[in-house]
């Protein structure tokens, strides 16, 4: 069955390029061309993916993510901007997106992200019911979910991917170029904030006290390493 996507921007010129070279791909599309269009199609649709534009009409990209998200809607997200800010970058994949690219861009840059973010989903889904557990905390990959003391945690998709990269390598310091390159797929050409942003969040659902992490292990000059807490 083909994967659908739907595609959000106000920019028809940009929406029927996106949409005749996804249908080449092998893809189904849908469009839709403000933001709230966006989260009714977001909402009521079967997507596989959406790639969406951060400056709509009605409601911003950003909005439209917040929205959805807050729905547990966990379609993924590839955002599109015309700005080139690291605070856009970071704010976009703080919100629940899973993948950013900056306008203008390559329609075979944006195939092959949407092709990584595909792999990825569907690796995570089929996923054999293992858990790992570490302390007071389970991580069940093949839900994409994790419990801490048999309560449920909430997370976004990347929150989530980082924290089972972290957990699978147990004790190893992992520099942020590492964890980049593994839960990203690509480097965001020295954005190593994203990281940073992404542990802290981890830190404020799994530590007792954020200023004195007993997971989630900062080593100085290094990186981060998950450890069993003691």
């Amino acid at each position: 069955m083909k994967k659908r996507i739907l595609i959000v921007d106000d920019e028809t010129s940009i929406a029927t390029l996106l949409t005749f070279n996804l249908e080449q791909a092998g893809f189904e599309t849908d469009v839709a061309y403000d933001g709230r269009e966006a989260v009714e199609k977001g909402e009521k649709g079967s997507y596989d993916l959406m790639i969406l534009d951060l400056m709509l009409p009605e409601m911003d990209g950003t909005d439209v993510c917040r929205h959805l998200r807050s729905k547990q809607v966990d379609t993924p997200i590839l955002m599109l901007t015309a700005k080139d800010e690291e605070s856009d970058k970071i704010l976009g994949l703080d919100l629940g997106a899973d993948d950013y690219l900056t306008k203008p861009f390559s329609v075979k840059e944006v195939i092959a992200r949407v092709k990584a973010i595909l792999r990825r989903t569907e690796k995570a889904g089929s996923a054999t019911d293992i858990f790992i557990k570490i302390g007071r905390l389970t991580i069940y990959p093949d839900r994409y979910e994790a419990e801490m003391d048999g309560k449920l945690l909430t997370f976004t998709r990347k929150e989530f991917e980082l924290l089972y990269y972290l957990a699978s390598h147990k004790g190893k310091v992992l520099s942020r170029d590492q964890l980049l390159s593994a839960v990203w797929n690509y480097d965001f050409a020295g954005d190593t904030r994203i990281v940073d942003v992404h542990v802290s969040h981890l830190r404020e659902r799994i530590e007792p006290d954020t200023r004195k992490p007993i997971y989630i292990k900062t080593i100085r000059g290094l990186g981060y390493k998950l450890e069993e807490p003691t």
